[in-house]
């Protein structure tokens, strides 16, 4: 199967510290890999309505943001969550993002847990902090998400940098990303089946 990686770039600054640390990570892929980059700064997503129990589902319209989210979501083999750590976790877009997949799970016709499983989920995050057990909230996010939706896991790339262009200070980061998305990403278990 054609690996297409989606890079969803949960970020409100553009060209940020874990945006640049996706891009070189992506330089890697092998030239005829399909890549899709979607800001969800530029794409932005209404609050989400929690509708599971009293509403209907109907899909959204390919030509709104929600349905090219929807859309890309379904056609990536390989979804890339690159969000700052903001809080400890991922920012206020990303979380958004991953709150529709909710109600796209309950969408007549898309078939959305089906869809994505077996498929890979991995994280990029440039954070300020020294050490990395800070990110650990925002890599249990992903891993977590991964499980439930019986998905692959390939790990959170981390990079260090708080100012513009920061990440590029960090060699080992630059390093990891060399190989990051070579790796054999392992069926995602929730914390307890391991």
């Amino acid at each position: 199967m054609t690996r297409r990686f989606l890079f969803v770039l949960g970020s409100s600054r553009p060209n940020g510290n874990t945006e640049t640390l996706a891009r070189r990570a992506a330089e890697q892929l092998p030239a005829d890999t399909e890549h899709r980059w979607l800001s969800l700064a530029n794409h932005p997503l209404p609050d989400f309505t929690d509708l599971r129990r009293d509403g209907d589902h109907v899909r959204p319209p390919a030509s709104g943001t929600e349905g090219t989210l929807l859309d890309a979501t379904l056609t990536a083999t390989d979804i890339v969550i690159a969000s700052p750590l903001y809080w400890y976790s991922v920012s206020g877009l990303t979380k958004r993002y991953l709150d529709y997949w909710s109600g796209w799970l309950r969408t007549p016709g898309v078939d959305f847990k089906a869809t994505l499983a077996g498929r890979t989920l991995w994280g990029v995050t440039a954070l300020a902090h020294e050490e990395p057990e800070v990110a650990d909230p925002l890599i249990g996010t992903l891993n977590h998400t991964a499980a439930y939706m019986k998905m692959r896991f390939g790990g959170v790339l981390l990079g260090n940098g708080s100012r513009p262009g920061d990440v590029l200070n960090d060699t080992a980061a630059l390093t990891r990303a060399k190989t990051f998305f070579a790796q054999e990403a392992p069926l995602a278990r929730f914390s307890y089946e391991q």
